[in-house]
């Protein structure tokens, strides 16, 4: 959760400097109006750098999962009850299709993925 906290953040300072660069351009003052320019750019190549490691983290995970031999989709009542499939299944991997790495796999449905039959 670090790197989506951090995103959260970058993003937010963005947000202000963009803010302050529009009240630089209404009062006229070009030193800050750079200032706000070069401090966009920076912020803009660092939130870029922390999508494409979560976006690396994500595919990484969407691999390792689907290497898993064995997937279903999961009925209503497993759905239900997944503290208890959970338990009985040793390994199991939950995956939501509203997930980012159920959208990176392209699930349609909650699907589970484990080493062995269940």
């Amino acid at each position: 959760m670090k790197l989506k906290q951090e995103l959260h953040q970058l993003n937010n300072k963005l947000n202000g400097a963009k803010r302050k660069l529009d009240a630089a351009h209404r009062r006229g003052d070009q030193p800050v109006i750079d200032q706000f320019n070069e401090e966009i750019a920076a912020l803009n190549k660092r939130i870029e750098s922390v999508k494409t490691t979560l976006n690396r983290q994500v595919n990484q995970q969407g691999a390792k999962v689907q290497s898993l031999p064995f997937h279903r989709t999961l009925t209503k009542a497993e759905q239900a009850d997944l503290g208890k499939l959970k338990k009985s299944v040793r390994g199991l991997v939950v995956v939501h299709p509203m997930t980012a790495l159920g959208r990176e796999m392209g699930l349609e449905q909650v699907t589970g993925f484990a080493p062995k039959k269940f």
